[in-house]
């Protein structure tokens, strides 16, 4: 009687004037009264969209930066470092905001979180270290670090990556200087890039050295297109006669040139890191890309794809 009683209570409670209390407790669902959802619905998307146009911003200001000297009419002959040394500043200073706006968008989207971010700075501090053995065509052992977490944790997270480690490394080895603006970009590409691979890799077995090998050759040709581009930032302002770029040259002769200066001042080193990619992911690739996929697991990391994604 006593639990009848109780139970007639409790449908009048809910609405049921019969005083019959159903098996299944209607729960109001959470878009019929959170009245802030669709607020927060456009939050984020706002600032998802910031982080798409904040990345291409970046994008367009480093091809910006590489490329304007092939656009004058002239460029100053003499050392790239004293050529460099008027823009490299104004780079620096807007590009360093810019990622950090790239960061706070991503914070805002839910791609990145608080334990991401601190995934993040584990990483390029431990990065920024194996650059320590720096040799005479930089260390060829901080690379392939970028590319696997790009890879694993997706493009934004790659670039960003890429162009942090440049830049603590560059304090901790003492390489600041006109090209590290140039260095951060150029590494953030790295990092980007390689997510790109990720619908080729879903094809393979995790961690198979069907993947390994898909990142071998990307580090390989990364480690080359690396020096290929930092060379662009010095090129048009210091190169030997008849290596040397001249305003109004065609572009077939501008090709042979930059050609023949490659292979005579970058190949050498370019190959060493190409090597060292290629032998640093096939013999610890396979252990890092587990415990980069545990944290990913873990921390619950929202963004893996290509720029776009």
């Amino acid at each position: 009687m006593r639990g009848h009683r109780r139970d007639r209570r409790r449908g009048e409670a809910i609405g049921h004037t019969d005083g019959h209390c159903p098996s299944v407790w209607p729960i109001a669902s959470p878009l019929q009264h959170n009245n802030h959802m669709p607020k927060l619905f456009t939050y984020d998307w706002l600032a998802k969209a910031a982080g798409h146009l904040t990345l291409t911003l970046i994008c367009l200001l480093g091809l910006a930066a590489f490329f304007y000297p092939f656009l004058l009419s002239g460029a100053a002959l003499g050392q790239a470092d004293q050529s460099r040394a008027a823009d490299a500043p104004l780079i620096f200073a807007v590009l360093g905001p810019a990622l950090l706006a790239l960061l706070l968008a991503e914070l805002g989207s839910g791609r990145l979180n608080a334990r991401t971010i601190a995934v993040l700075g584990v990483l390029v501090g431990l990065n920024a270290v194996l650059r320590l053995p720096v040799g005479p065509g930089d260390s060829p052992t901080f690379f392939f670090l970028t590319m696997l977490a790009g890879y694993v944790y997706g493009a934004r997270f790659g670039f960003l990556m890429g162009a942090l480690t440049l830049l603590v490394s560059a304090v901790l080895v003492g390489a600041v200087g006109p090209w590290m603006p140039f260095q951060m970009l150029t590494m953030g590409w790295m990092g980007m890039a390689t997510a790109a691979l990720r619908p080729w890799g879903q094809r393979l077995r995790p961690g198979g050295w069907g993947e390994i090998a898909l990142l071998c050759v990307n580090g390989y040709v990364w480690g080359l297109l690396f020096g290929a581009l930092m060379n662009l930032w010095s090129w048009p302002f210091f190169a030997p006669p008849g290596l040397d770029w001249q305003p109004g040259m065609g572009l077939t002769e501008t090709l042979r040139r930059y050609a023949a200066f490659y292979l005579a001042t970058s190949l050498a080193w370019d190959s060493v890191r190409a090597w060292s990619n290629v032998v640093l992911i096939a013999a610890l690739g396979r252990v890092v890309l587990k415990q980069l996929r545990r944290f990913r697991a873990r921390f619950q990391f929202a963004e893996y794809g290509a720029p776009g994604g």
